[in-house]
């Protein structure tokens, strides 16, 4: 048997993800399935790339987060609304993300960080 690279098992990875989404999604009825998290996981973790390693960033990149999650600009509303199956509960999710590590990014240039100094 040859060698995997590590893209291929990212590759496969995500579409155990999204099929795992799908088949939660068909057996409980639900359009987005609220048991299972890892859209919200993959997102916060995505917000967070541009944070530094301090408790009022990893704040502040959570409630971005969340406003945008929630508001759903374009194209995370698009999606959300059109974009079906385990795909569509991703992507609005990760769009979403962008737009909150956009925000922090900004915030963080402005502000110079959130830090807590000593």
């Amino acid at each position: 048997m040859g060698h995997r690279r590590a893209g291929d098992r990212g590759g496969n990875h995500l579409r155990c993800r999204l099929l795992g989404r799908r088949y939660a999604r068909q057996t409980s009825g639900l359009r987005d399935p609220r048991a299972i998290v890892v859209d919200e996981v993959a997102a916060q973790w995505l917000t967070l790339l541009p944070a530094p390693l301090d408790p009022i960033s990893y704040a502040a990149a959570f409630l971005l987060f969340r406003i945008f999650d929630i508001w759903k600009p374009w194209p995370a509303g698009w999606a959300d609304r059109r974009v079906h199956g385990g795909l569509g509960i991703m992507l609005d999710d990760l769009l979403a993300a962008i737009y909150a590590a956009i925000c922090l990014s900004i915030l963080v240039a402005v502000g110079g960080g959130f830090g807590v100094r000593s």
